[in-house]
């Protein structure tokens, strides 16, 4: 049960991650029908430029306690990527609306290997290890452990996950990003400015990704250029397996997700001796997907927005 336990909150912990990215994954697909698979690296930008601004609070701020410090590099990190990502959708996207769904797909696969470069040529190859500014002193459940970090993180991502849901069924903003997935071009007879909607969406989503950028790296003591092409693979996997389209469906992907590769490289790992560990923890979250994409292609939850003429 101790095992049990252990992998269940190692699951929570990485299935959240999981979760904001395949947010910001599903909210674009929403709204555009595209798959933004340069999504992974605006991860990798969120953590590369939190251990930047932290090592310059190290240097000219030392006082400051270290949560103050994560929460400081977390809100330095959002408008880094909010910019990468609208960027990317003004230069990269904008004029391939009406194309061919192959041409997105190629141009986002091009505008990620151009984004891990340019990272490359900042922050260099070699991966850079994240400053240890949080307490070190685990928590115990039982004979479970969480660190401190890892207890913030599940807190930023609930507190991120419910201010998203707020976000799009309380406001107008929320409305008209409903309302363009449903039918842009209704949403436009109505007076909603689709170009409008769909930057908010690609900045409401690198925010996300910002914010599990950096608790990736604080959760796993480093960041590199090429790190987010995984969390993105997965996160994308995420978002097919809850509902692709639907924010619900992303949350509960993730999450699952997280927990299915914790069980399977700790928990299953145990059973069989080490034979099947964390080194093939791919295996398992992969073979739920396929089994439930062929039991139900839309996804756990299905296709929230509706099929477009």
């Amino acid at each position: 049960m101790d095992t049990f336990i252990q992998q269940l909150i190692n699951g929570l912990v990485t299935g959240s991650m999981y979760a904001l990215v395949a947010l910001g994954y599903t909210m674009v697909y929403g709204v555009l029908n595209l798959i933004n698979f340069a999504h992974g690296d605006v991860l990798m930008i969120g953590a590369m430029a939190g251990i930047s601004i932290l090592k310059l609070l190290l240097v000219h701020a030392p006082g400051l306690p270290g949560i103050v410090m994560l929460i400081i590099a977390i809100l330095g990190a959002i408008p880094i990527c909010m910019i990468v990502n609208i960027l990317i959708e003004r230069i990269a996207y904008r004029r391939l609306r009406n194309a061919p769904r192959l041409a997105p797909l190629i141009t986002a696969i091009g505008v990620s290997i151009l984004v891990q470069t340019l990272a490359m040529m900042i922050w260099g190859r070699s991966p850079i290890p994240f400053p240890s500014v949080m307490p070190t002193m685990p928590v115990f459940i039982g004979n479970a452990v969480i660190s401190q970090t890892q207890i913030l993180l599940l807190i930023l991502a609930l507190v991120s996950m419910i201010g998203l849901v707020l976000l799009v069924e309380k406001t107008k903003m929320g409305r008209a990003m409903r309302a363009t997935a449903e039918n842009p071009r209704v949403a436009g007879l109505m007076g909603v400015n689709s170009n409008s909607v769909i930057v908010a969406t690609f900045g409401i989503g690198a925010a996300l990704a910002a914010v599990a950028g950096v608790m990736w790296a604080a959760n796993y003591s480093s960041a590199q250029f090429a790190m987010g092409f995984v969390p993105g693979l997965k996160a994308f996997s995420a978002a097919v397996l809850g509902g692709i389209g639907n924010i619900y469906g992303a949350m509960l992907g993730g999450i699952l997700l997280g927990i299915i590769e914790a069980l399977g490289a700790g928990y299953i790992g145990d059973l069989t001796g080490g034979v099947l560990g964390s080194h093939y923890q791919d295996i398992f979250a992969f073979v739920v997907l396929i089994i439930v994409l062929t039991l139900r292609p839309s996804g756990i939850m299905g296709e929230r927005v509706a099929d477009r003429a």
